[in-house]
């Protein structure tokens, strides 16, 4: 492929998924991409055994993200228009930029309001001399007041591939833009998302810098989604739920034109947690089992015999009352089974009749790590975001979901989409962007892709795991942590309808991220989440900083571990409090199971083999049974000849002289 791509056979058609620079030293985050230690906390630092006999220590650290909503492209793209940086002698290659070996023209019609959207409809048009796609690319320039509420000039809020275009050939495509989407979030003012009155320019483009057409859409008053008036697409109104996590941190602002960028992006100059956070920091060490315990915990109902089996429960509401029922019945070593050992499986519970199941990692191919098994490879995620087309990373999904079931496996530990916040994280080859909406189109893609094969896919890593840093403490505001970094999770959980996240090994703040609550405040309650949350994996110890006692009152569902005892494990099965976090992360679990594909004959098959296996293995036992027979029968018409040949020996011997030597 690569060569006919070169020789102009496949006309190529992808887009950059980042911004490239002359210069990276200039990126706004380049003096905060590494962890800093915390001088005051290294009596916290934690041993982590990585080998036989070899241990890797992690220390308290932290990384401030201090650009806030100027991530990528929103930054250079809002610096040039307010002319704080040359954006030609800055950026070598926009976000969204792509070559073709034709050329297209886009024509962008009138906006029109349809009530809580905006449509329009794009014509494309292959003005070249090959056949080729184009991508229609649509951009929000949000009205900006000087010191208000940070707004950057470009933000990608829709994509649209085409088909193949021949010369001459045109495509209309239709776009529908949540007006909600056009919203920024207030989290110093109105704590909730806010639609300013003014002039919204929406614009193609066909990079984050070029624009080909646009229109503008006002909004006459603000509108604001707080109280009483949540987003359409919300649950209940997204409010802040984590101000203590944007710390002490200077963050870049637009204001007067990027004024304090020298001040905001400056290495970071902090050697100590500020004492009013030291307390709020653990690790399993220090960390009291009974903190999320509460005395008005009554103690719930174990072991009832109502003769319910989880299969009944297949395609429930999660609010049904017969899920309390079907709990009821469950022991506590049951709930506790179940939750604590949930490495690479869900376990078997014999008391409401559920199956065993099976999960696998790997986003780029399905891999067990106890059979030793793979499948099929693919390229890396950010290949796959590369295409800028829903329609491949869906089919992407149901592949890895066909080959996962092909396997015995209905749970998915990918796709992760976490931000390409640097261009040096150190899992940017597993992310998609970094930009929050492509992101989301891809993730939530893959994710409805894989779940219409009945795989359930563990979104990850939950959340601002950006630079892949086991105890590493994220600093950031409310505003870019829901418009940049929870963007793909929460367009995979309203959109691809996720049943599964998995918790990132960062602390966000002072707290691990399983710990911070936001899986139940935001995921579940704002988005609409009822799937389970899993940790990232566990290992014996939590690796220091995780424990079922912090886990599961906090929305984290079950563990990545696969050994019976330790901080996977409730410290007091006998508490009231976590004998009701259990009942409710085991629902999660079992709600998620269910409805997958463990249960499409009533989890009779969970674990049956794909039926491809089934007809080798038949092939194979026809073959030997087919060998054996010939083996057998040829055994049989030996003896019978040596049993002639004997009886023939056994007559000649009449013939022999009185001497019994037979006669030459």
């Amino acid at each position: 492929p690569l060569g006919e791509i070169l020789s102009g056979r496949i006309n190529p058609s992808g887009r950059t998924t980042d911004t490239f620079l002359y210069d990276m030293r200039k990126a706004p985050w380049w003096n905060n991409a590494a962890a800093t230690d915390y001088e005051n906390l290294k009596s916290k630092a934690v041993s982590l055994p990585v080998a036989k006999g070899i241990t890797f220590k992690l220390k308290p650290s932290y990384i401030n993200y201090v650009e806030g909503i100027y991530v990528g492209y929103k930054y250079y793209e809002t610096a040039a228009s307010e002319g704080a940086i040359d954006y030609d002698s800055t950026v070598q290659f926009p976000f969204g930029y792509g070559l073709s070996y034709t050329s297209f023209s886009q024509q962008m019609s009138d906006i029109k309001d349809e009530g809580d959207s905006l449509g329009f409809t794009v014509t494309v048009t292959n003005t070249g001399s090959a056949s080729g796609k184009d991508t229609v690319e649509v951009y929000s320039n949000p009205p900006y007041t000087n010191g208000g509420l940070e707004k950057a000039t470009a933000n990608l809020i829709a994509l649209k591939k085409t088909r193949l275009l021949d010369p001459k050939q045109s495509q209309t495509v239709k776009v529908s833009i949540p007006k909600e989407q056009l919203a920024s979030y207030d989290y110093l003012g109105h704590k909730a998302y806010v639609l300013e009155r003014g002039a919204y320019e929406i614009c193609i483009k066909s990079d984050s810098h070029h624009a080909i057409d646009h229109k503008e859409y006002t909004v006459d008053k603000d509108v604001v989604y707080g109280k009483g008036n949540p987003r359409p697409s919300d649950k209940t109104v997204a409010t802040n739920h984590i101000d203590e996590v944007a710390g002490d941190v200077h963050y870049l602002s637009r204001k007067d034109h990027f004024a304090n960028y020298e001040q905001a992006t400056a290495a970071p100059a902090l050697k100590e947690l500020p004492k009013k956070y030291v307390d709020q920091y653990h690790t399993n060490a220090d960390f009291d089992r009974a903190t999320y315990s509460r005395k008005q915990d009554a103690m719930p109902t174990t072991g009832a015999k109502n003769h319910l089996k989880l299969a009944q429960l297949r395609g429930a509401s999660a609010d049904d009352p017969r899920w309390d029922k079907l709990l009821d019945q469950m022991s506590v070593k049951d709930m506790s089974e179940l939750t604590s050992m949930a490495g690479f499986q869900t376990a078997a519970v014999d008391s409401i009749g559920k199956v065993a199941t099976t999960d696998a990692d790997g986003p780029a191919a399905i891999n067990n790590n106890f059979t030793k098994k793979g499948s099929l490879g693919f390229p890396v995620a950010v290949v796959l975001a590369n295409t800028w087309s829903a329609d491949l990373a869906r089919q992407y999904g149901e592949i890895m979901g066909k080959m996962a079931r092909e396997m015995g496996i209905v749970g998915w530990y990918a796709p992760a989409m976490n931000t390409h916040r640097t261009t040096i994280g150190g899992r940017n080859f597993e992310y998609f962007s970094e930009d929050g909406e492509l992101a989301g189109v891809i993730g939530a893609n893959a994710v409805a892709g894989a779940k219409s094969k009945g795989v359930y896919a563990y979104i990850k890593h939950f959340a601002l795991y950006d630079s892949n840093a086991m105890m590493v403490s994220i600093w950031s505001n409310e505003q870019a942590a829901r418009e940049v970094y929870l963007r793909p999770f929460e367009m995979s959980v309203k959109q691809g309808k996720a049943d599964a996240t998995m918790v990132g090994w960062d602390y966000v703040g002072t707290k691990w991220s399983g710990e911070q609550g936001w899986i139940n405040t935001i995921m579940r309650n704002e988005w609409g989440f009822k799937g389970m949350a899993l940790t990232d994996s566990f290992g014996a110890d939590g690796r220091g900083f995780m424990n079922a006692d912090n886990a599961l009152p906090n929305g984290v569902d079950a563990m990545l571990s696969t050994y019976g005892n330790g901080p996977n494990v409730v410290d007091d099965p006998k508490s009231p409090s976590s004998v009701k976090y259990l009942r409710r992360a085991s629902k999660h679990i079992l709600y998620t199971v269910v409805n997958s594909g463990a249960y499409d004959d009533g989890g009779a098959k969970a674990n049956a083999m794909p039926a491809w296996k089934k007809i080798v293995i038949g092939v194979d036992v026809l073959t030997a049974i087919l060998a054996i027979a010939a083996e057998v029968l040829f055994i049989r018409r030996y003896l019978r000849r040596r049993s002639q040949a004997d009886a023939v020996v056994s007559g000649r011997g009449d013939l022999t002289g009185q001497n019994g030597q037979q006669e030459s």
